[in-house]
């Protein structure tokens, strides 16, 4: 053992008339614990949100949409067997997107038509499976040949339908008709509903055929858009750069990252004024850790004499005060470490915290990254480390004459 681990290791066992400075090497090493562990729970709460978001919003929208200057296009056959083809590409289909009013004998309401490919578009609708899907979304004899609608469960709530009730969607297109211009109208069974969890879709959203929606809004063999689903979320902006070479204006490409552009940024920039918050309780504790070692330099002032009397030189006498320092850093933070992980596992296990409905999620959702634990670990460390510059710089320029004579 070194001579600066040896007598650093005497120090932390404070004597009876050096109780004091051992109360503050406590507070100081709880104050650590206590920051760690908040910025640990509070950065893996918002780093799963943050992924709960993703989870959700990507439970309903394609990881990229190909779309067109001039709106609705036609004659996409050769393009979506390209995407197809492509191995990074999980899969591709036609959209529909269309604008209406859903009429109920309740109410009336405005509704985001979606038409879809059964077959290939399972993924879009949380709790249909391929199947179900296909089944939902046809026309059955036995109910009058009406086609399948499912609605967001707001959204039916709202209009006051149940499974097997009849509704009515009118486009914002017309037609001219004897009367005048009539707007497009067709009738739906409902066939089921969904829930996201995120209201901007259940209460607006709704999914029929591919084809009724075509039929609904006028736009014959022609698509809003092709939505495509890769194999890896996190490439898709590399992906959507290979799959535009192969593609001519007025055609444009929007993934899903640039779409909810505006919601990820506000929580990675509230993820990182919380870590620059919290890390101000280690900054207090780093501080106290520094008074500690600046009492223990005046209490030690006659060792140090003796020390540098003996030869020690000043990097020494540096080394014992940045040591015992960084032990109180270190402690502290595996502490908070150990204790942040233990309460993240207890937040993920157990429903210790219920949040209100105006939040997607019913619990604090938690999602601890190992990255994020280094990162706070490490910030903590080196502030403590900091902490104990001057203490030490303090102490190995202290003169051993003046020590001996005024200590």
């Amino acid at each position: 053992m070194g001579v600066e681990f040896f007598i650093a290791r005497r120090y932390l066992k404070a004597k009876r008339k050096e109780g004091f400075i051992s109360l503050i090497s406590f507070l100081s090493v709880a104050g650590v614990m206590v920051g760690v562990m908040a910025l640990v729970v509070v950065i893996a709460v918002m780093s799963g949100a943050e992924s709960e978001f993703r989870r959700r919003i990507l439970g309903l929208e394609p990881h990229m949409l190909l779309m067109n200057y001039n709106g609705t296009y036609g004659g996409f056959e050769p393009m979506l067997q390209n995407l197809q083809k492509n191995p990074r590409i999980r899969d591709a289909s036609p959209i529909l997107f269309g604008q209406a009013m859903i009429r109920t004998r309740h109410a009336f309401s405005g509704v985001m038509v979606r038409g879809i490919i059964p077959a290939s578009s399972a993924s879009l609708i949380k709790g249909f499976d391929a199947n179900a899907l296909e089944t939902a979304l046809s026309v059955h004899e036995k109910e009058d040949n009406l086609p399948g609608i499912i609605l967001g469960k707001e959204l039916a709530n709202s209009v006051g339908v149940m499974p097997g009730d009849n509704i009515i969607l009118m486009s914002t297109r017309s037609f001219v008709s004897p009367v005048g211009q009539i707007p497009s109208m067709k009738r739906f069974v409902v066939k089921g509903t969904f829930s996201s969890g995120m209201s901007e879709y259940d209460g607006m959203l709704a999914y029929v055929n591919l084809e009724q929606a075509q039929m609904l809004t006028g736009d014959k063999n022609k698509i809003s858009a092709i939505g495509v689903w890769v194999d890896d979320i996190f490439t898709v902006k590399e992906i959507r750069k290979q799959v535009m070479e192969n593609l001519e204006y007025p055609f444009y490409a929007r993934d899903w990252m640039e779409i909810n552009q505006s919601l990820f940024s506000a929580l990675k920039l509230e993820k990182t004024a919380m870590f620059i918050i919290l890390t101000l309780i280690i900054l207090v504790a780093a501080f106290n850790i520094a008074s500690a070692l600046i009492m223990m330099v005046m209490e030690k002032t006659k060792d140090i004499a003796v020390l540098k009397a003996m030869g020690a030189t000043h990097g020494v006498i540096g080394k014992i005060f940045i040591i015992k320092g960084l032990f109180i850093g270190v402690l502290g933070t595996f502490l908070g470490t150990v204790f942040g992980i233990v309460v993240c596992w207890l937040l993920k296990h157990y429903d210790f915290i219920q949040l209100p409905e105006a939040y997607p999620f019913s619990t604090l959702p938690v999602l601890l990254e190992p990255l994020d634990v280094l990162v706070i670990s490490m910030s903590a460390i080196v502030i403590c480390f900091v902490s104990t510059l001057y203490p030490s710089y303090k102490a190995s320029k202290m003169d051993p004459l003046e020590a001996i004579r005024y200590g």
